[in-house]
């Protein structure tokens, strides 16, 4: 049974031809900085699955990091992006966790290391392989970890296959941080910079989009019927893949540049603008 034939969309749904792909970001759209999602926000998911569109989450965060968010949302669609497209889960009921890992982006990340670390050596670093483990060089936020790690030497990272490397510099604001960045010249790899002096890193040609296009071909979901919302620079991939024909929703608190690609922007994450965004999907 094909993927698209697997996942319709029930009695009470649209047909499968009316459905829409709603591919929500977690931290800043979905997900409050404590933990809490908004009821409001449950409320319209619930409505949009009961109408038989497949809402799915795309997101930076690791596998281990995603999967309970689903559990809160309630839902369990067909696919998953996680580590900002690097990995791309599928629903298998007969996995320990419910999904299996069904496309992996891995690369050596000793040659952006390297050049990084010339740039900002006192940064923090972390690799996340792709069974979601990270190793990481000074003290790095524990939230963002998988399923475990262990603090290791800098050259120890230069060797891991990864599926994702994050660079945090504390000691730089934003503006600062975005001008080194700026100056590095990185190749043969994706990058997006985070709302803090932040740093994603994924494989070439990887990001949010290039995992969703994939996604939307695969359940059969025309391109004008795409709905994304997100918040953070590596969402812009995303939007802009939304928005060329379908809906691309940034969140009120989002910086300018986000702001600047999407089609429409909603309400902040604390007037719960997601819920209001998909309160006019029907």
């Amino acid at each position: 049974m094909s993927a698209a034939a697997s996942v319709g969309a029930g009695s009470a749904g649209h047909p499968v031809t009316d459905r829409w792909l709603v591919a929500l970001d977690i931290d800043g759209t979905i997900l409050h900085e404590d933990g809490s999602i908004a009821e409001a926000v449950i409320d319209q998911v619930a409505r949009l699955t009961g109408l038989g569109h497949e809402v799915m989450l795309a997101t930076g965060r690791s596998v281990a990091a995603t999967l309970p968010v689903l559990d809160l949302l309630g839902i369990t669609p067909t696919y998953v992006v996680c580590s900002n497209g690097a990995i791309t889960l599928q629903r298998d009921t007969d996995a320990p966790l419910g999904y299996r890992r069904e496309i992996v982006e891995t690369f050596n990340p000793g040659a952006v290391l390297t050049q990084i670390h010339q740039h900002l050596a006192s940064a923090h670093y972390a690799v996340e392989d792709e069974e979601g483990y990270f190793r990481y060089t000074g003290d790095f936020p524990s939230g963002s970890m998988g399923v475990g790690g262990e603090q290791v030497s800098f050259e120890d990272l230069l060797e891991i296959d990864a599926t994702r490397v994050v660079v945090i510099s504390p000691g730089h604001d934003m503006e600062d941080f975005l001008a080194i960045v700026e100056t590095m010249g990185l190749h043969r790899v994706s990058y997006s910079v985070g709302w803090t002096a932040w740093l994603d890193i994924a494989p070439d040609g990887v990001n949010k989009s290039t995992s969703l296009e994939r996604v939307r071909a695969l359940l059969d979901i025309p391109a004008s019927r795409v709905l994304a919302a997100g918040d953070g620079r590596n969402d812009i991939e995303m939007l802009l893949w939304a928005g060329a024909l379908g809906r691309a929703v940034a969140m009120g608190q989002a910086p300018d540049d986000v702001l600047a690609v999407a089609t429409e922007v909603t309400g902040t994450i604390y007037d719960d603008g997601l819920a209001q965004a998909l309160a006019r999907l029907v």
